[in-house]
C-alpha cells in the first residue's frame, strides 16, 4: 500500500536523523509528520486487514466436532460421577508464584499476564496446582472431585497430534489419609474404563513409583542434586532411544557414564507382578529404604489391580518417569498402541491419552502450617482423544447428529404458522427438543428434506383435517410410516417413539 510506504519512508528519515544527530527542531518536526500519517492510515478504516486465523495452537470447533467432543465428555463425566466425584471449578489465570516452581523443566512452558492491578499472574498450566491451593485455601482434607477445563501452555504446537497451547483437561482425583494403595487403584481402573468405553483401541497402562525411581538413582550413582533433572530425562524415553536418553544424561547434565549404564539396566524393564518379586530380592534395590517401600506398594496395587480383573492392560515399567515435580509415589501413563485403520494410510499413534500419580506434598506446599493432604489424581488426555475420534469419523464418513431434535413441527398447507407455532410452544413447555422453519408457508417437501439432511427422526404435520378432528399426524422419517396422534397423547407418543432412536 502507497501509504503504508510513505509511513515507513517517513519513519527511516527519522531513525536517519535521529543517527546523524540533527537539529532537535528538525527531529521533532519530521517526528511530528510521522504521527500525523500514522493517525491517518489509523483512520481510514478501509486500510486495515484483518488475517483471519486463531492465534497458534488453538483452533475452531464446528457443530460436528463439538458432537464428538460432548459425547467423549458425557462418557467421561459418567464414569467420575460413577466412582462418587463432585465437581469443581477454579479461575483461569492464578498468582504467578502459585504456579512458579511446580512443573520441573516444563515451568518455561507457563503463561505469564501482564501485570493487571498490582498482581503479577499466570493461566493455569494444568488443574492440579490449582486444586491443591483449592484445598489449602479452604482447609479441606479430604474431597473426591472431578474438573473438566482448559489449560494453557507456551509449548510448540503438533496439532495434528492433539497437542496444543490450549486444551481442556479432565481431572479426577482422591484427597485424604487413606489406607495404602486403596485409591490409587481406583484411579487406574477410572483410565481402564474411559478407554475401554470410548473403543479407542488397544491400550497399555504404564505405572512406576517416584520412590523406586529416587531409589534406582541412588543406587547407581546420581548425586541427589541430579536426581529430578535426570528424571526428566528419563521421561523421554517413550519417545527417543535409549542411547539419545544416555548421551543427554552425560553430555549435557553431567553423569557420568557409569552411572548412566547402570541406571540403562532398570529402565529398560517392564513387566506384572514377577518383576516386582525379582527386584524386592534385588542386592541393590532391597538394600534402598526409598525402593523398597515403592515396590512394597506397587506389589499391594497390582493384588487391588487383580482384584478388578485389569492386571492384562497394565504395566510396571522402570523407564516411567513423569517430569512433574510434585509427584511422591505411584505413576501411571495410559498409552494407546499402534492404531490400525484400513481408511487411513498412515496409522493414527498419538502416543500418551491419559497420566497421572500420587502428590502427597503439593497442599502442603500452599498450607501456611506446611500441613500435608496426601493426594491422588488422573487426568485424561482428552485433546488427544478427540483426534482419534475426529479422524475415525472422517474416515468411516459416517453422518454424526449435530441437534438433538426429537421432531419437526410442519404443515401441508398455507396459512397454518400460527398453529405450528402453538404446536412448537406445547412441546417446548413439556420438554420435547422441537423445531420448525421459520418461513411463513414452508413446502412440505422441503421440511421433511431438512429431516432427512439434519437427522431429525419425527415430523409432527398440522393440517386442517387433523385440527378439526383433534389430531396430530406424526411421521416417522426413517420409515416413512404415519399415524394419527390425539393432541394429548402428542408428548407421550414423541417420547416413546425417541427412546427407541
Amino acid at each position: 500500500m502507497a501509504e503504508e510506504a510513505a509511513v515507513r519512508a517517513q519513519a527511516d528519515t527519522v531513525r536517519r536523523l535521529k543517527q546523524d544527530k540533527a537539529d532537535p527542531d528538525e527531529i521533532a518536526k519530521e517526528v511530528a509528520k510521522l504521527l500525523e500519517m500514522k493517525a491517518q492510515l489509523g483512520t481510514d478504516e478501509g486500510k486495515h486487514k484483518f488475517v483471519l486465523k486463531t492465534p497458534k495452537g488453538t483452533r475452531d470447533f464446528g457443530p460436528k466436532e463439538m458432537a464428538i467432543r460432548e459425547r467423549a465428555f458425557k462418557a467421561i463425566i459418567s464414569c467420575f460421577k460413577r466412582h462418587g466425584a463432585e465437581v469443581i471449578d477454579t479461575p483461569v489465570f492464578e498468582l504467578k508464584e502459585t504456579l512458579t516452581g511446580k512443573y520441573g523443566e516444563d515451568s518455561k512452558l507457563i503463561y505469564d499476564l501482564k501485570d493487571q492491578g498490582g498482581e503479577l499472574l499466570s493461566l493455569r498450566y494444568d488443574l492440579t496446582v490449582p486444586f491443591a491451593r483449592y484445598l489449602a485455601m479452604n482447609k479441606i482434607t479430604n474431597i473426591k472431585r472431578y474438573h473438566i477445563a482448559k489449560v494453557y501452555r507456551r509449548d510448540n504446537p503438533a496439532m495434528t497430534r492433539g497437542r496444543y497451547r490450549e486444551f481442556y483437561q479432565c481431572d479426577f482425583d482422591i484427597a485424604g489419609q487413606f489406607d495404602p494403595m486403596i485409591p490409587d487403584a481406583e484411579c487406574l481402573k477410572i483410565v481402564h474404563e474411559i478407554l475401554s468405553d470410548l473403543q479407542l483401541g488397544d491400550f497399555v497402562i504404564k505405572v512406576n513409583d517416584r520412590r523406586i525411581l529416587d531409589g534406582m538413582f541412588a543406587v547407581c550413582g546420581v548425586p541427589d542434586s541430579k536426581f529430578r533433572t535426570i528424571c526428566s530425562s528419563v521421561d523421554k524415553l517413550d519417545k527417543v532411544p535409549w542411547d539419545e536418553v544416555r548421551s543427554e544424561m552425560v553430555g549435557e547434565k553431567g553423569l557420568s557414564p557409569e552411572a548412566a549404564d547402570r541406571i540403562g539396566e532398570y529402565v529398560q524393564l517392564h513387566g506384572g507382578l514377577e518383576l516386582i518379586e525379582r527386584l524386592l530380592q534385588d542386592p541393590k534395590l532391597s538394600q534402598n529404604k526409598l525402593a523398597k517401600e515403592g515396590l512394597g506398594d506397587m506389589k499391594l496395587l497390582f493384588e487391588y489391580l487383580t482384584l478388578f480383573g485389569i492386571t492384562g492392560k497394565i504395566s510396571f515399567d522402570l523407564s516411567l518417569a513423569r517430569g512433574l515435580d510434585y509427584y511422591t509415589g505411584v505413576i501411571f501413563e495410559a498409552v494407546l498402541l499402534q492404531q490400525e485403520n484400513e481408511h487411513v494410510e498412515e496409522p493414527v499413534s498419538v502416543g500418551s491419552v491419559a497420566g497421572g500419580g500420587r502428590y502427597d506434598g503439593l497442599v502442603g506446599m500452599f498450607d501456611p502450617k506446611g500441613r500435608k493432604v496426601p493426594c491422588v489424581g488422573v487426568s485424561i488426555g482428552i485433546e488427544r482423544i478427540f483426534s482419534i475420534l475426529e479422524q475415525r469419523l472422517e474416515a468411516s464418513e459416517e453422518k454424526i447428529r449435530t441437534t438433538e431434535t426429537q421432531v419437526l413441527v410442519a404443515s401441508a398447507q398455507k396459512k397454518l404458522l400460527e398453529e405450528r407455532l402453538k404446536l412448537v410452544s406445547e412441546l417446548w413447555d413439556a420438554g420435547i427438543k422441537a423445531e420448525i422453519l421459520y418461513k411463513k408457508n414452508p413446502k412440505l417437501l422441503n421440511q421433511l428434506q431438512y429431516c432427512e439432511d439434519t437427522g431429525i427422526p419425527l415430523v409432527a404435520i398440522v393440517g386442517e383435517q387433523e385440527l378439526k378432528d383433534g389430531v396430530v399426524k406424526l411421521r416417522i422419517v426413517a420409515t416413512r410410516e404415519e399415524v394419527n396422534v390425539r393432541r394429548e397423547s402428542l408428548v407421550e407418543e414423541i417420547r416413546i417413539r425417541t427412546s427407541q432412536c
